[in-house]
């Protein structure tokens, strides 16, 4: 696939959830977990297209992966988990944002400084690092929504005019 298509395709999944999760949405476990499952799978793929990596090379991926869900666990605590007609819904807040920044900036420098002690650029899978970002998040989340005791809110495909009327309230 073309790298450009590939970096378009990837920028178009995490807008539509940070466009859907800042407005507020439904949460259900699908839409928590299927974007970061996915975002990890290709940036895993993509990856393992990568041949000559060594154990420190690895080692640098781990690490990286580590940080990615440590600081995507930070951003899911400060997401608002609420209930609304009786099923949760999701919204981001300021201080996801601000989190998000943070943590940006936070992956660049460990982005540089891999690079600079060599690790090559196409074992920095930018999916695998939003993937894991993500799942960092859905699994403060999905935590926050288990302990809450309001259900998760029925998939879309389920819930037809539930969500459409959810909309229309606000």
């Amino acid at each position: 696939m073309n790298n450009w298509l590939h970096v378009a395709l990837i920028a178009a999944v995490v807008v539509v959830v940070v466009v859907r999760r800042l407005r507020g949405e439904p949460l259900n476990a699908r839409d928590l977990f299927a974007p970061p499952v996915v975002l990890t799978g290709l940036g895993l793929w993509a990856l393992s297209r990568h041949h000559g990596l060594g154990a420190g090379d690895y080692a640098w991926v781990a690490a990286g992966a580590a940080l990615g869900t440590a600081l995507g666990a930070v951003r899911g605590a400060t997401i608002r988990v609420y209930e609304r007609e009786g099923a949760l819904w999701q919204r981001y807040t300021g201080r996801t944002f601000l989190v998000a920044a943070v943590s940006l900036a936070v992956t660049a420098g460990f982005a540089m400084a891999a690079g600079h002690f060599g690790l090559a650029p196409d074992a920095r899978p930018v999916q695998l690092s939003i993937g894991v970002g993500f799942l960092g998040e859905a699994l403060v989340v999905g935590y926050r929504a288990l302990s809450s005791g309001t259900p998760f809110a029925p998939e879309r495909r389920d819930a037809g005019s539930w969500r459409d009327s959810g909309r229309a309230g606000r």
